[in-house]
């Protein structure tokens, strides 16, 4: 249940306007989930007294509110895979994926996939991440599973964009299966709050025939989400399984569009980047991945300024904050400049608005009649902040602090660093539970 009325004093608040961050320091009055006044009011006065609020209202201490951070990446069915009994190679991206993640992905049952979702969604409010662009892959557990995720997202009053990732690498109806969990949920399961995606996994598991299939599904409002380029294998082996490379396939078939993401992008070519360009499709990046697999990351310096680029996490973890601070310390290494460096991270941030706004077309920006989603920092500015040094607190600031508190339309999902309505100790037991279970299924697991 909303909270009907609140009153956030004391904060410096992160409008955005016309691509432009213009923080101020004031109030925020909420009602019936939407802000319904933004209130300056002197900071000097603030410090004569800090402990002065209204009743019932929540006293920020000049802590920083922005915008939620966004998830453009993630797959929820990753989250249990910590310390598991793993065979095999493991050195080099083709045997990372047979001998982990495509074995996980078959052992899963839904159970499992529960608990990872809501091992997903704990540690997404707790870093500040109230939407999730999910790529999921469950190949044994398919029909229904996306609406079982969008359950969980929903109990902890997330939104969502969700996908199955269909592939052939279990055989060409196992994919017939996965494109239709993409359209059932298409069909019947989106509603403000969640929406679909066709799910795709890379090119070197997508035959001809399924892009063939794919493509007579996009006759819809909607994009794909698919991984490209990750690693070089995926160009070598595209070309070896189909003739072509990735992009090109996905032109051929007619499968990009200003709604679609492309995933990694580390060993996209030139000619991609026009075709990439040309459909409007956007790029995610998932460095902390790229860094894990040694698959290296992209040039950045290559990357049309027309692309749309975001932020991922491909699964790693929920800390979209440390993504954007390893994207602005690699451009930063790669030779780009300091202010170049900031450039690209706000072009990033307005990209990422741009982008959720094509299926969340009232995703906030802390504005009079905007929903009340947003997020409390840890960060109490140590100097003045305008929109001529915003970057400079957000990058070195905000990034470098935790999360306080978390509302979504109007309503804590966390409070002074505590979830709210959340029996967190109670679901981590049961989490534990199923990923013991998942455990014992993979000691023995072809």
């Amino acid at each position: 249940m909303k909270t009907k009325n609140l009153t956030i004093e004391n904060a410096w608040i992160c409008s955005i306007v016309q691509n432009e961050v213009i923080p101020f320091f004031g109030d925020i009055i909420i009602s019936d989930g939407k802000i319904s006044k933004v209130r300056p009011k002197d900071f000097k006065t603030f410090l004569t007294n800090p402990d002065r609020v209204k009743k019932d209202s929540f006293n920020a201490y000049g802590r920083v509110i922005t915008i939620p951070l966004v998830n453009f990446h993630d797959h929820i069915y990753s989250r249990l895979a910590k310390g598991l009994p793993l065979q095999g190679k493991f050195d080099n991206f083709q045997n990372i994926l047979k001998n982990l993640w495509w074995k996980l992905d078959r052992a899963l049952d839904k159970e499992m996939i529960i608990a990872s979702a809501q091992m997903a969604a704990i540690e997404s409010i707790r870093n500040g991440v109230t939407y999730i662009f999910d790529h999921h892959s469950s190949q044994n557990e398919i029909s229904g599973i996306l609406k079982t995720i969008k359950n969980v997202l929903n109990d902890f009053k997330l939104r969502g964009v969700l996908c199955f990732e269909s592939t052939d690498r279990n055989g060409f109806n196992n994919s017939l299966k996965g494109l239709s969990e993409n359209k059932e949920f298409y069909s019947f399961q989106m509603n403000e709050d969640f929406h679909a995606m066709l799910g795709l996994h890379a090119s070197f598991t997508l035959s001809d025939d399924l892009l063939y299939e794919a493509r007579k599904m996009m006759n819809r409002n909607w994009g794909i989400h698919i991984h490209v380029a990750e690693d070089e294998s995926d160009n070598r082996l595209s070309v070896e399984y189909t003739g072509s490379l990735p992009v090109r396939r996905l032109k051929k078939f007619k499968l990009m569009n200003d709604k679609s993401i492309l995933v990694h992008g580390v060993y996209l070519k030139e000619r991609d980047f026009d075709k990439i360009s040309e459909a409007e499709s956007a790029i995610a990046f998932c460095l902390d991945s790229n860094m894990n697999n040694s698959v290296g990351v992209p040039e950045f310096k290559k990357i049309p300024q027309d692309i749309p680029l975001l932020i991922g996490t491909d699964g790693m973890h929920a800390n979209v904050s440390r993504s954007l601070k390893q994207m602005f310390l690699t451009f930063r290494d790669q030779g780009i400049s300091g202010d170049q460096a900031t450039a690209l991270i706000k072009k990033i941030y307005f990209d990422q608005i741009g982008f959720a706004k094509k299926y969340f077309p009232d995703f906030a920006a802390l504005g009079e009649n905007d929903r009340a989603d947003l997020i409390v920092w840890d960060y109490v500015p140590p100097t003045p902040m305008t929109n001529e040094n915003f970057w400079g607190h957000f990058i070195f600031g905000m990034l470098e602090y935790p999360v306080h508190s978390v509302l979504q339309n109007g309503e804590f999902l966390m409070k002074d660093f505590q979830l709210v309505n959340v029996d967190e100790n109670k679901i981590k037991n049961e989490i534990y539970v199923q990923g013991e279970r998942l455990f014992n299924e993979l000691q023995n697991f072809k």
